[in-house]
């Protein structure tokens, strides 16, 4: 019985890994995973503390001490317990560090959005890159087995008598040129799909390929000013970029805040015992106070902690602007690579179906003899140059779409479940 259970417990996780994994499970494992999302994760989690921490010095303070005391000359001792209680009721530097932190805590979030996005745009770009690696290995494999027939045919016609031997040297250098790209695409391939194994901690099986038929559309909306103003609303980088520089700002109220006064109330009590306390301290007493603290002089501390401040906000605006600056750049490339794409598909399909009836003459041409061996090995390397040409613009088409779509801070896993359907069986 647990044989049969041990069998049937291997059956099942021999199809699962046999089984082809589409772009949706190679996110989701990321997802869990990742350990770049995690951090970003863990981040919002330590901002949100130091805004807990920040809100905690507003609230009433309790604190406990004791004191135990003795005499060195005749060893009599006293104990004292205290109690204080005190809370804040103006206190503005403290406000506005706490504003600050929660608006840190709001840019946090955003930066965890971004994050998740950013993980959408790696798990596809490893995707496809396993798949890019894929075709031209292909390319350069079917490649390869053409130019070996080739050194075949080019034996047979030598050894007849009926060409030279600087065909078949040649046909030999074309295969052993092919055999090279081959191994180098091999490579490649082995290095792509540790990209995806990079973000799922484990070695991807068989990736589900695009379908044959892609249909290529131009971005909606058709201006790429659209697409900037997008970005400039939406892309989650640049709005927690934005919430730093008003963080910032609130921190040069909190470094001004300095010179004002604070009030705070406080409940202090306080019982001892022991030898020589009188009655009074036995039973103890209770302080009610309101304390002001008026700053007068720090030694120059808080208008240097002004200034501080201020030039924490210049550059949180800077860095803002070089962001913004760069987000409508990398928009309009995105925008531009799309269209590029859309014709870039139409020109490869075209270039294959030509370099294919092109490759289907050269052989029937050599055959009769109005073709030259050179002539053909010329033709399947053209051939092979515009199959491969073709499905890295597909690829390429494919990730200018979520590229543009994560710029203007709409990707996430409705997109790439758009992109999962146009894939097909292997």
């Amino acid at each position: 019985m647990r044989l049969s259970l041990v069998i049937a417990a291997l059956a099942l996780a021999l199809a699962h890994t046999a089984q082809a994994e589409d772009l949706l499970q190679v996110y989701a494992e990321a997802r869990a995973a990742d350990p770049v999302l995690a951090a970003a994760d863990a981040q919002r989690g330590v901002q949100r503390e130091l805004a807990t921490q920040a809100r905690a010095a507003l609230l009433p303070q309790w604190q406990l001490s004791a004191t135990d005391t003795r005499d060195q000359q005749d060893g009599s001792r006293s104990r004292t317990l205290g109690s204080s209680v005190s809370q804040a009721l103006f206190d503005l530097g403290r406000l506005r560090t706490w504003d600050a932190e929660r608006t840190l805590e709001s840019a946090q979030d955003l930066r965890l959005r971004a994050a998740e996005q950013a993980l959408c745009a790696r798990v596809a770009s490893a995707y496809f890159g396993v798949l890019s690696a894929q075709a031209t290995l292909a390319t350069t494999r079917a490649n390869e087995d053409a130019f070996a027939a080739q050194v075949t045919q080019a034996q047979k016609r030598f050894e007849a008598g009926l060409s030279a031997q600087v065909d078949l040297e040649q046909a030999r250098a074309y295969h052993a040129l092919a055999r090279g790209a081959t191994l180098q695409a091999q490579q490649a391939l082995a290095d792509a799909r540790e990209a995806v194994a990079e973000l799922t901690g484990h070695p991807p099986g068989e990736l589900k390929p695009l379908a044959m038929s892609l249909a290529a559309q131009q971005p909606e909306p058709a201006q790429p000013q659209a697409w900037v103003d997008q970005a400039l609303r939406a892309n989650p980088l640049l709005l927690a970029q934005a919430r730093v520089v008003d963080a910032s700002e609130q921190r040069i109220g909190a470094a001004r805040a300095a010179h004002w006064p604070t009030l705070s109330a406080g409940l202090d009590s306080a019982r001892s015992s022991g030898a020589g306390i009188s009655d009074d301290q036995r039973r103890g007493g209770t302080q009610f106070a309101l304390r002001l603290t008026v700053p007068l002089f720090a030694g120059g501390a808080t208008q240097s902690q002004l200034r501080q401040a201020g030039y924490q906000r210049d550059i949180a605006r800077d860095d803002h602007e070089a962001a913004r600056r760069a987000l409508v750049r990398e928009t309009q490339a995105h925008y531009q690579a799309v269209v590029s794409g859309v014709a870039l598909l139409d020109s490869t399909r075209a270039a294959v179906a030509a370099a294919d009836q092109a490759l289907a003459s050269t052989r029937a041409g050599q055959s009769l003899g109005t073709r030259t061996m050179t002539d053909l090995l010329l033709a399947i390397q053209t051939q092979a140059a515009a199959q491969n040409a073709h499905d890295q613009a597909r690829h390429g088409y494919v990730m200018a779409k979520l590229l543009l779509q994560q710029a203007a801070g709409a990707l996430g896993e409705p997109e790439l479940a758009a992109v999962n359907q146009l894939l097909g069986e292997p």
